[in-house]
């Protein structure tokens, strides 16, 4: 199917790559679809996995990388290393404002509660992305989100809607067994904190280790969300400052 043909919508894009394999995801996407798509990563801890499948199926697909300068200094030495051996098309995007700005400004939004953590993802998430998906004029936005992670994600189809743009997610069927193991036989290097208790990863301020009694979706922002404000379907999912 051509890309003059293929109509961008979730319900075309789920039946046309959920009996596919992963990397063919990717690949089908980047054919069908070219320069109307693109990829983000967080970097968190298996973040190498969509990287290493966009490297071989779509090398030159535009990889959006939020950067809310707030990661964990060993999330940006993690950074250095995946992009030396990994060929992707990286595109840094931050807030207008800088963490320093905005803590003059504003003070400490994270440790305000709900409605400032919400503020504080549109800030430094919502909006970025959304300007990184105007920039590169792109209408289908692939993410490595995967149903295992959380309850909130069991009930994804492979391709849906958000906003204007449909999210694909290529590895939303991996378990975590087959993330471990396509890590090892591509002798990928794992988050330096995923030896350290973290079974997810975030911002710094607002990410902890798994501990005894604690759930993975209780180890960012407190237990009070875990979803980082990019995944999640929302009226202000267009914010724009």
């Amino acid at each position: 199917m051509s890309s003059a043909s293929t109509d961008i919508n979730a319900s075309t894009i789920n039946q046309e790559i959920s009996d596919l394999s992963a990397g063919d995801r990717v690949a089908w996407i980047h054919q069908n679809l070219g320069n109307k798509a693109v990829a983000s990563t967080s970097f968190g801890l298996q973040a190498a996995v969509m990287l290493k499948l966009i490297s071989e199926h779509a090398p030159d697909m535009p990889v959006i990388f939020v950067d809310t300068g707030y990661n964990f200094p060993e999330t940006y030495r993690y950074i250095d290393s995946l992009t030396d051996i990994l060929d992707v098309n990286l595109k840094y995007y931050s807030s207008r404002y800088t963490p320093a700005q905005q803590e003059a400004r504003w003070g400490k939004r994270w440790e305000k509660g709900s409605d400032e953590l919400l503020t504080y993802a549109k800030l430094n998430k919502i909006e970025p992305m959304n300007r990184a998906l105007k920039d590169h004029s792109a209408m289908v936005w692939l993410s490595g989100i995967r149903r295992s992670q959380s309850s909130s994600r069991v009930n994804r189809d492979f391709a849906e809607e958000q906003g204007s743009t449909v999210k694909a997610y290529p590895i939303l069927d991996w378990p975590d067994i087959q993330v471990e193991h396509f890590m090892n036989q591509h002798d990928l290097p794992a988050h330096p904190l995923s030896k350290k208790g973290y079974v997810t990863m975030g911002d710094w301020h607002s990410t902890r280790p798994l501990e005894n009694n604690v759930s993975a979706e209780e180890t960012r922002f407190g237990g009070e969300k875990y979803e980082c404000g990019l995944h999640i379907e929302s009226e202000d999912s267009d914010f724009q400052i």
